[in-house]
C-alpha cells in the first residue's frame, strides 16, 4: 500500500494515536512515520501517550522528531505533530520486556482515545500494538483491540478486516482456538459476517456495487459433503439469502486454490471463516504495508497489521510502512464516508 494521493483538505481530520505497549515497537513506528512532516498536510496526529516516552525513543532512535506537547485536545495544533500528555508520572521503559506496566500505560492510552473517538473528538483512531496477556485487567477482558472496540461502541456485528491496497479480506471467527471454530459458525453469523463486510466495503470503500468471496472452511469446500458438512448445511445457505436481497456473494471457495490461482483479485473482499485462513495468504503478500480495520463500528479504527515485537524494539529495526498505512487509510475513509453517506440513507 503507497500512500494516499488525496489532495489535503481544507478541514484536516483529528486522528488519534494509541502509543501500544511502551515497551514494543509502537513508540518507534509512530516516530518513523511522523518525522515525515509532509503528513500534516493531509491530518492532524495527536498521539495519546506522555512526552517522557517519546521523548525517550527519540533519542534511543536517534530521529530528528518534531512534536508539540498538550493537555487537552483545545490546545492541539493543526500544522504540527501533538504528543496528547494523558500522564505525568516517569514510567521506566524497557525495550523488549513484557511487563505489567507495558499493560498498563498501553490500557490507558487506548481508553483515553476511545472516549475521545466516541464523542467525536477526533475522527479516526489508529491503535499501536499490544500484548493481549499483559493489558488484561477489570477493565479490558477481551482478545484484542477489535472486541474492546465493538464492546465500547455496544456494537454486536462487526468484523476484522484485512486491508492492503485491493485486498480486502476478513474471518468470520476471530482470536479463538481453532477447535472451536466451527461451533462458532451458523447461517445466521455468516450472513451476519457479509452483511458487515458489503455495507463497509460501499460507506468506507466507495464501492457502490461490491463482488464478495466466501472460502470454504474444509478441505475443497467440503467436495459435495464428503469432507465436511459446514458448506452444505451453513455456508451455502447463507450465501444464498445475501444473494437474493441483491448482492454479489460467490462461493464458498476451497481457500488453497482460491489464493494459488489468484482468484481473489477477481472480487472487492473475501471472507475467510478463520484467523490463519486469512491472515496467513494476506501477510504474504503484505507483511510490511497491510492494515487491520474494524469493520462495523461507527466510528474508523485502523491498526498496523503487527504485533509488538519485542525482539527489535528499541533496536531501530521496526518498519513502519504498516502504521503508515493504516494512518492513510483512516484519513481516506473519514474522506470516503463523508461522500458515501448520502448514498448509505
Amino acid at each position: 500500500m503507497t500512500q494516499s494521493n488525496k489532495q489535503p483538505a481544507q478541514n484536516k481530520p483529528i486522528i488519534g494515536i494509541s502509543i501500544g505497549d511502551i515497551n514494543g515497537i509502537g513508540p518507534e513506528v509512530i516516530i518513523k512515520t511522523l518525522s515525515d512532516q509532509r503528513v500534516v498536510r493531509y491530518f492532524t496526529p495527536v498521539i495519546y501517550c506522555s512526552a517522557k516516552v517519546i521523548g525517550y525513543y527519540r533519542k534511543l532512535i536517534d530521529r530528528d522528531f518534531n512534536y508539540q506537547q498538550v493537555k487537552n485536545l483545545d490546545a492541539i495544533n493543526p500544522k504540527k505533530v501533538n504528543v496528547y500528555n494523558i500522564w505525568e508520572e516517569n514510567v521506566e521503559i524497557k525495550p523488549g520486556e513484557i511487563n505489567e506496566l507495558g499493560g498498563k500505560y498501553a490500557l490507558l492510552s487506548l481508553t483515553k482515545a476511545t472516549e475521545d473517538l466516541k464523542a467525536g473528538r477526533i475522527q479516526a483512531l489508529v491503535t499501536a500494538p499490544i500484548n493481549k496477556d499483559n493489558i488484561q485487567s477489570d477493565e479490558f477482558s477481551f482478545p484484542g483491540h477489535t472486541e474492546f472496540l465493538a464492546s465500547s461502541f455496544e456494537v454486536d456485528e462487526h468484523l476484522m478486516l484485512m486491508v492492503a491496497g485491493d485486498v480486502r479480506i476478513g474471518v468470520a471467527t476471530g482470536h479463538i482456538p481453532l477447535k472451536d471454530v466451527t461451533s462458532q459458525l451458523s447461517k445466521e453469523v455468516i450472513s451476519g459476517k457479509l452483511n458487515v463486510m458489503i455495507k463497509s466495503l460501499k460507506k468506507d470503500f466507495g464501492i457502490n456495487k461490491p463482488k464478495v468471496a466466501v472460502l470454504g472452511i474444509n478441505p475443497h469446500a467440503g467436495e459435495n459433503g464428503l469432507l465436511g458438512e459446514e458448506e452444505e448445511q451453513v455456508l451455502k445457505p447463507a450465501i444464498e439469502e445475501i444473494k437474493n436481497a441483491g448482492h454479489l456473494v460467490f462461493g464458498p471457495f476451497p481457500a488453497d486454490g482460491f489464493f494459488g490461482t489468484m482468484e481473489f483479485k477477481k472480487f472487492d473482499g473475501v471472507l475467510a471463516m478463520y484467523h490463519d485462513q486469512g491472515l496467513t495468504p494476506f501477510k504474504y503478500m503484505a507483511f510490511e504495508d497491510g492494515v487491520n480495520f474494524t469493520a462495523g463500528l461507527p466510528a474508523i479504527r485502523t491498526s498496523p497489521d503487527h504485533g509488538t515485537a519485542y525482539g527489535i524494539a528499541g533496536k531501530d529495526m521496526a518498519n513502519e510502512s504498516s502504521m503508515r498505512a493504516a494512518l492513510y487509510l483512516a484519513r481516506d475513509m473519514v474522506s470516503t464516508r463523508k461522500e458515501s453517506e448520502p448514498l448509505m440513507n
